[in-house]
């Protein structure tokens, strides 16, 4: 079933078009990553889905029906820009925050509880938000983000600035945040926190989508029969790979360990290359190079501004 879906959306500024005819669904209680280059679109879309500004043509639908107004209630947003009040406390701050999604003072109270013993914050509770280091307070805004169980959450770059405990730690309550039954939209350059993360992913690129699909079916597509063989044997592998087809990459020997990458030219299954491999040498390690998303981004970003 899919929770958001925004179909041929147009946005311009002043001449410049942010968004063009870009659609993107977001399955329910998915991990849905909106990638792409500095200036590629990517913020606009999230301010249309947040009602921060509309789109100049195209559709969006929540839950199955247009969006109104009334949705936003159903959204969590924590931008990359963030937004405390620094002389606010953050007790009081957070509760108004959750008030102003709907929430009664007392659910907002009993869920903020939830949270700040959660995260082991209580004694932030009474203290200004100016007294917080950076990653406090990236602690406390996802508190507020998350407080009034939104079914859609947008998450913009949510690790940066914090250390890698913490960042293991928010990512770990986002992927719990989905077993829950919440639905998330995760913008980051971080490609690696891509692949933990994401279920799908769309890569938007000078304001238009050139990738969408399901993260393991697009690595898969752009695999290109590359492997890595680990062997102690003491042989000459340049010439052992030449004579059997393959087109020889990279070869380095560690002590007694020699390490080859190579191409696979020939349709043979990957059983059947290992098969010829062993009859010729002791192969201690072998596998396919799949390659990942940094390296997809790349290949594809740069692809399309090739054709451009």
């Amino acid at each position: 079933m899919d929770l958001f879906k925004a179909s041929e959306v147009v946005k311009d500024y002043s001449g410049h078009r942010a968004l063009d005819e870009v659609s993107i669904t977001v399955k329910d209680q998915s991990v849905f990553g909106l990638l792409g280059p500095n200036g590629a679109g990517k913020t606009t879309l999230i301010r249309i889905i947040n009602q921060i500004t509309a789109p100049d043509k195209g559709e969006l639908l929540f839950d199955g029906r247009k969006f109104k107004s009334s949705d936003i209630h159903q959204i969590g947003y924590l931008p990359e820009e963030r937004g405390l009040y620094k002389k606010m406390k953050v007790g009081e701050q957070a509760l108004y925050l959750a008030q102003l999604k709907g929430m009664t003072r007392k659910d907002a109270l009993r869920n903020l509880k939830y949270w700040f013993e959660k995260f082991e914050i209580q004694p932030w509770w009474n203290k200004k938000v100016e007294e917080l280091s950076k990653g406090m307070q990236q602690k406390v805004q996802f508190i507020t983000t998350v407080v009034h169980n939104p079914r859609l959450l947008i998450f913009d770059e949510p690790f940066s600035g914090f250390d890698p405990i913490n960042t293991n730690l928010l990512k770990n309550e986002i992927l719990e945040l989905k077993a829950k039954g919440a639905t998330i939209i995760f913008s980051t350059h971080n490609m690696s926190s891509v692949e933990e993360v994401c279920d799908h992913i769309a890569l938007i690129n000078q304001s238009k989508k050139i990738l969408d699909g399901n993260i393991n079916d697009i690595k898969e597509q752009y695999k290109s029969n590359v492997f890595e063989v680990e062997t102690p044997t003491k042989t000459d592998i340049p010439a052992l790979f030449s004579s059997n087809g393959f087109s020889l990459l990279q070869h380095e020997t560690q002590g007694n360990i020699q390490l080859v990458k190579f191409q696979k030219t020939s349709d043979e299954s990957n059983n059947e290359l290992l098969k010829k491999l062993m009859q010729q040498i002791e192969v201690r390690s072998f596998r396919e190079l799949i390659p990942s998303m940094n390296e997809v981004f790349i290949k594809v970003v740069e692809q399309a501004n090739k054709n451009n």
